[in-house]
């Protein structure tokens, strides 16, 4: 599970945003390693977070590598944000870019959470990066701000709250959102979602 028990009471926060809106998040498809650029809708509302996360010190700014993530975090004002590879969207191999409902033609009830990813990754091992992403936030004495996917967040956003990776499957995250993840009385909790 995650290696950020709280010693004492923790007032630091993790602030989650997902990036803005590409032509594929727009239609559903799954998007891990096709790097899309934002929409000008996707560029508009990402342009609007600046207002929200202004004015706020964050101790660590992280993005993942792809474009539409980065650019997110550039609009949004922080372009010095750092890249950290293990904050890629889930590897969706053989189903890139294709809707859960075309693969559900072909694999009843298919989810990323609880079904197999052809040549993609495994639930464990998107849960081994993004607990390390989770080691790297918890040694930052301070709040943190991740511009990341959809899956990815969700996944992070599981083991922050020490479940299983499968879990991130009860957590919905549009584009360009922000979401707040914290401590109360000693425990990982969520204080803000999708927002």
């Amino acid at each position: 599970m995650t290696t950020h028990a709280a010693s004492g009471e923790r007032k630091d926060r993790l602030w989650l945003v997902r990036h803005g809106e590409t032509e594929w998040s727009k239609n559903g498809r799954h998007t891990s390693t096709t790097d899309l650029p934002l929409t000008a809708e996707g560029e508009r509302i990402a342009g609007e977070l600046r207002d929200r996360l202004q004015g706020h010190d964050f101790d660590l700014v992280l993005t993942s590598p792809r474009q539409r993530a980065r650019r997110t975090a550039e609009l949004a004002g922080f372009a010095d944000a750092e890249v950290d590879d293990d904050l890629v969207e889930w590897d969706y191999g053989d189903y890139e870019g294709i809707t859960t409902a075309q693969i559900r033609e072909t694999v009843p009830g298919w989810t990323v959470w609880a079904n197999p990813v052809p040549n993609g990754e495994t639930p464990a091992q998107v849960a081994a990066r993004l607990d390390r992403v989770n080691a790297r936030i918890a040694a930052v004495d301070g709040d943190v701000l991740v511009f990341g996917h959809s899956h990815a967040l969700r996944a992070l956003t599981a083991r922050w709250l020490e479940l299983d990776v499968t879990e991130g499957r009860h957590f919905v995250l549009n584009t360009a959102t922000v979401s707040i993840l914290g401590w109360e009385r000693g425990s990982a909790v969520i204080h803000q979602w999708n927002s």
